[in-house]
């Protein structure tokens, strides 16, 4: 079974399938399939059932009879038939095809070629001299997985567009000449362009330093995030966030948890791994100001662990360039064994040396962090916090970037095909988060305004699910404080996709720094499309 982040290329695959269109008038075959692949990436494969899928994805009450009601084997035919049909015509050059076998649910992603091009004389003669199709030395002293990854970075990289998610389009290396002399021109500078391309080489790195993925697009440069634990080369989360080996430390080891199940993360691997013990990090900054978040996981102390124990079990201090920003930190009493936990500060920047300087002290037991994040901040306020109910960022028409779905807490994602008629930025609200939902947003201490973005495209006539008024009803919370009860979207909006925006205002972070914002259903679930957080202090 491949982790979460491994699933780029199966996730882009079905992005591009649910924007082909091929489903704008079945909007139950995109639930269905965007239901069974999300489980797929959850490596929760063994759930797809039909009993499932006819409660989460396509609204069916709790006591839907399987031997009665056949919704699930029709839907699932016709998904067969609609995704047989599209990579028969503009699917057919993908890299990669979803494939539901005939008597299962779970979908399969069944790597293909992609059509060749005809090669003309001259190409053929060049695809000859320089072996392209000949296998490519592994380097020394790498993993099987690293190596071949690296491979691919030196040798197909620079074929690609790198901006690009979809198939690769084929090398034209030159058209057929009119004549023999223009024929060898051609076929020169096809082979120079090739060998160009196969004979590059990523920098080579440090020694006990890997280089850098040229697949990956890399942040600004004032972003760091370093990952205990991982001790070469980078890794890129769920949430295409780049991080970087462990390094500028002092003191203290490693320990990883490898598997261990972490709650509440959306990207465990974030949480699977620490360094522990008196400790610090010395990290190099260009001037400026910055927001930190620290991340922890208890997974040695606690219920069910392997030392047992609980709150009291890990107490320590952080320091950051001499000023306390935790003191007394209890994992635990936090945010309970197990499970994941970041606390965010802002107005952070380097010392005068050019560095900021974190110190990790233990007073109970060893200090740890699972991993460091920081990024450019604004002084006196938290940037704001932009979240869709997606599993990939979003643009807006604005410029302004909405992160993928985090935070979040309970219920499932899904991708609604009708656009939403009163918004500027219909695209914005097209995913959604149903269930019983909380979002656990670190957050400095503050004010804070929130702002709650709906679209109700389940409920109301014409819909599947039918409905209108009253069919979906829940409570708005925050820190366990009611702020609306009885949230109505279809109501609210006077219709089907139809936006609702929900500002609320003067909200501050409980003691643990967190914003809980709570959605608790009364009838049939919560569901929310994207969230917005803005600094409110002054």
């Amino acid at each position: 079974m491949h982790a979460a982040a491994d699933f780029v290329q199966e996730k882009n695959e079905l992005q591009s399938v649910l924007a082909s269109g091929i489903f704008n008038r079945a909007p139950n075959l995109a639930q269905v399939l965007t239901y069974v692949c999300g489980q797929y990436f959850e490596g929760a494969a063994e759930q797809i059932k039909e009993y499932n899928i006819a409660v989460e994805a396509l609204g069916r009450p709790a006591g839907f009879d399987q031997k009665r009601d056949s919704i699930v084997r029709v839907e699932a035919h016709r998904l067969r038939k609609r995704l047989r049909e599209y990579y028969e015509a503009e699917g057919a050059g993908h890299s990669v095809r979803i494939d539901i076998p005939s008597g299962q649910y779970a979908p399969q992603f069944v790597p293909q070629r992609p059509p060749q091009p005809s090669l003309g004389e001259e190409a053929m003669v060049a695809r000859v001299a320089l072996k392209i199709d000949a296998p490519v030395e592994r380097p020394l002293g790498l993993p099987q997985n690293q190596a071949e990854n690296q491979v691919e970075t030196q040798a197909v990289v620079p074929l690609l567009n790198p901006i690009s998610f979809g198939p690769p389009k084929p090398l034209l290396l030159a058209p057929p000449a009119k004549s023999r002399a223009g024929s060898w021109v051609a076929l020169s500078l096809a082979i120079i362009a090739v060998s160009g391309a196969l004979l590059w080489k990523a920098p080579t790195a440090k020694p006990g330093k890997a280089a850098a993925s040229v697949v990956a697009i890399p942040g600004p440069s004032q972003e760091t995030r370093i990952l205990p634990g991982l001790k070469i080369g980078d890794y890129t989360d769920r949430f295409g966030r780049i991080w970087q080996s462990d390094r500028y430390f002092q003191g203290g080891a490693v320990f990883e948890s490898a598997g261990h199940p972490i709650a509440a993360a959306r990207d465990p691997r974030l949480f699977r791994s620490r360094r522990e013990g008196a400790f610090t990090y010395d990290i190099p900054l260009p001037p400026g100001v910055y927001e930190l978040r620290l991340y922890f996981a208890e997974t040695l102390y606690g219920e069910n662990n392997m030392a047992g124990g609980g709150e009291t079990s890990r107490i320590f201090d952080v320091f950051a360039n001499g000023a306390t920003i935790l003191t007394g930190f209890d994992v635990i009493g936090e945010a309970g064994a197990s499970a994941a936990d970041i606390r965010a500060f802002k107005d952070i920047s380097p010392a005068a040396d050019g560095k900021l300087h974190l110190k990790f002290e233990p007073r109970t037991n060893p200090a740890i962090v699972s991993a460091i994040e920081i990024t450019p901040g604004t002084r006196g306020k938290l940037r704001p916090i932009r979240i869709v109910s997606r599993e990939h960022p979003y643009t807006d028409k604005q410029g302004r970037t909405w992160g993928a779905d985090g935070y979040s807490r309970g219920g499932q994602l899904v991708m609604r095909t009708e656009p939403v008629l009163n918004i500027d930025d219909p695209e914005l609200l097209r995913g959604e988060r149903y269930g019983n939902l909380t979002y656990v947003i670190p957050a400095p201490a503050g004010r804070y305004g929130v702002t709650l973005y709906f679209t109700e495209g389940w409920f109301g006539p014409g819909n599947f699910a039918g409905g209108g008024v009253g069919s979906r009803i829940f409570d708005i919370l925050c820190n366990g404080v009611a702020i609306r009860r009885g949230f109505d979207i279809f109501k609210e909006a006077h219709g089907s996709y139809r936006a609702v925006v929900y500002p609320i205002h003067g909200l501050e972070p409980d003691a643990q720094g967190k914003l809980n914002i709570s959605l608790v259903p009364i009838r049939n679930y919560a569901s929310l499309n994207a969230l917005e957080v803005v600094d409110e202090s002054r």
